[in-house]
């Protein structure tokens, strides 16, 4: 099959996947009732316009990764209400529902909605808005709570999958393995995705590879080692070389022979061995001569590493290339290195040069605080296993994203909060990264629509949130607009990427990244701003505001 056809099917696994997980269905119940009272009153028609942001970048760092806007374009695509869902909407409703209601909601559609977005995989920061949404206010009001189900758990893994590829570095190989610690088989799947997005290598989620054409890996469980306890539960027990010689070999003799030849040189007892073991790491190496990676510390890593080496050179003997060793307890750092040093005697003094490129995976509750501190030490990991860290998401929970009016009728809305983290942004907006002269971002502006662009070179005034209403006055050297049309007229106008296309994207941007913005610990803060347009008519609505205020207090 050609790339373009399997790119073709995997779109349509995807999309089908989406469509299953999100019917319109998945909301909350106040979306319904706000819609039915926007109908009652003649507003559902109504031109809107919602913004998606979040407030603070998560695990106290100084970014965040946007994620999850293909399968927003799809929910668009596919949103409709089914005969079933309407008389399900009719039994959960108050009484008092007009029937004309449910006859509205099944001509529904998002033919009236665009959505405007920044690109997926792209380095993103809090009070940034990410999408903004424009339609019949009923209608984009129902879209809510699916679009921020959407975004927040893609953005938050994949961020945190960011964060442990840079804790790792750049060459060592990670392996998202997650999917037992999962919330749900949706969160299982979702986590895979975004954390291969987010910079993992591999997942060891099969569906995962089958949705999303994400390389999958895996090794063995203790299970399959404890589950021999002798040479004799080895069958077959003989190989055919991988010459294609038609005459097996006796791999039960030749293991003996070999074992006994790495116990010589290692100066270790073959009172050591566990036979179990050895026949386990045979009876797999059997059946995969081409894939032999077993986990080597059921028992004892030093005993494991002994059975370990006896099957990899029969391995090597018969024309194969066994592929390495799993660690999964205990103190990897040193372990790895013990047995590298291993794998370097064998090498020398068998002459087998397989022994020199063999893998050591290192899998045990990894953290990134523990990815940080593996960095710190003397290791010999190639490829680190990351689970539920990962998909748990377990230094912070949610991203927190929300989903706010911004206007009605052309009009401006805001929120106004006594907490001012929790105050709205007001108007149709555009946003624009301002770049230095070096080629890092150095500021996000935020601008009404109507506005002009900022230019190169060109000086302009702009008030940083968070600041106490002071103006500071920049030059950027590069402009570049954050925004694209992503949906209208109940089409996708921007073809997705693909999760491999959508990963080398995340990379870039995190390299024009400064490193003082990406640190893990203590990130400088990144500069979001709004115009001087912007800010003037903030500051209008908020005196409004407060006038009105004063008028009921004073009635």
């Amino acid at each position: 099959m050609n790339m373009a056809a399997v790119s073709t099917e995997t779109c349509g696994r995807v999309e089908l996947s989406v469509r299953e997980r999100v019917p319109p269905l998945l909301t909350d119940l106040y979306q319904f009732t706000m819609a039915y009272a926007y109908w009652r009153t003649g507003r559902h028609r109504e031109p809107a316009v919602f913004e998606l942001f979040f407030r603070d970048n998560p695990f106290g760092g100084g970014f965040s990764v946007f994620a999850g806007l293909h399968d927003c374009q799809l929910f668009l695509r596919s949103f409709h209400f089914t005969e079933r869902d309407v008389e399900f909407l009719r039994s959960v409703l108050p009484p008092g529902t007009d029937p004309a209601f449910f006859q509205f909601l099944r001509g529904l559609d998002c033919s009236g909605v665009t959505l405007r977005s920044v690109p997926e995989g792209t380095v993103v920061f809090a009070r940034v808005p990410l999408m903004e949404v424009a339609g019949p206010l009923a209608v984009v009001q129902l879209l809510e709570t699916s679009l921020l189900c959407l975004v927040n758990y893609a953005s938050l893994v994949c961020s945190n999958a960011a964060r442990f590829r840079l804790a790792a570095g750049p060459k060592r190989k990670l392996l998202e393995m997650g999917l037992r610690r999962a919330q749900g088989p949706d969160g299982g799947l979702t986590a895979s995705r975004y954390s291969y997005i987010g910079g993992f290598d591999l997942t060891s989620n099969v569906q995962a590879g089958f949705l999303y054409g994400i390389p999958v890996a895996g090794t063995m469980a203790h299970s399959y080692v404890t589950s021999f306890t002798s040479l004799e539960e080895v069958w077959p027990q003989t190989l055919a070389a991988a010459s294609g010689d038609p005459d097996p070999v006796d791999v039960i003799s030749l293991t003996k022979g070999s074992l006994t030849r790495v116990c010589e040189l290692l100066a270790a007892a073959p009172g050591k061995i566990r036979e179990g073991e050895l026949a386990a790491f045979l009876s797999y190496a059997i059946a995969y001569p081409q894939n032999f990676l077993p986990v080597i510390d059921s028992y004892s890593v030093g005993c494991g590493l002994l059975n370990f080496c006896a099957v990899a050179l029969v391995l090597c003997e018969l024309g194969y290339k066994p592929v390495g060793v799993r660690l999964d307890s205990g103190d990897l750092c040193r372990q790895s290195v013990d047995v590298r040093r291993v794998f370097r005697l064998c090498s020398e003094h068998f002459s087998i040069a397989a022994f020199d490129s063999l893998v050591i995976v290192g899998t045990n509750n990894i953290s990134e605080q523990s990815m940080i501190e593996l960095n710190e030490k003397e290791n010999e990991i190639d490829v680190v296993g990351v689970g539920t860290h990962l998909v748990t998401c377990t230094k912070q929970p949610s991203l927190g994203c929300v989903y706010k009016l911004v206007e009605v009728r052309g009009r401006p809305r805001m929120k106004i909060s006594e907490d001012p983290e929790k105050s709205t942004v007001p108007g149709t907006k555009s946003v624009y990264r301002l770049v230095d002269a070096e080629g890092h971002p150095f500021l996000d502006l935020v601008c009404l629509e109507v506005e002009p662009p900022p230019e190169a070179g060109v000086p302009l005034s702009c008030f940083p949130l968070g600041s106490d209403d002071s103006s500071v006055s920049i030059t950027p050297a590069q402009v570049t607009c954050l925004r694209q049309e992503a949906f209208t007229r109940g089409q996708v106008t921007h073809p997705p990427c693909s999760a491999a296309e959508t990963r080398a994207k995340v990379h870039s941007s995190l390299q024009t990244l400064h490193p003082r913005h990406k640190r893990l610990q203590e990130p400088d803060s990144y500069t979001v701003a709004l115009s001087e347009k912007l800010h003037n008519l903030v500051t209008e609505i908020r005196r409004g505001s407060s006038n009105d205020s004063n008028f009921l207090l004073a009635n």
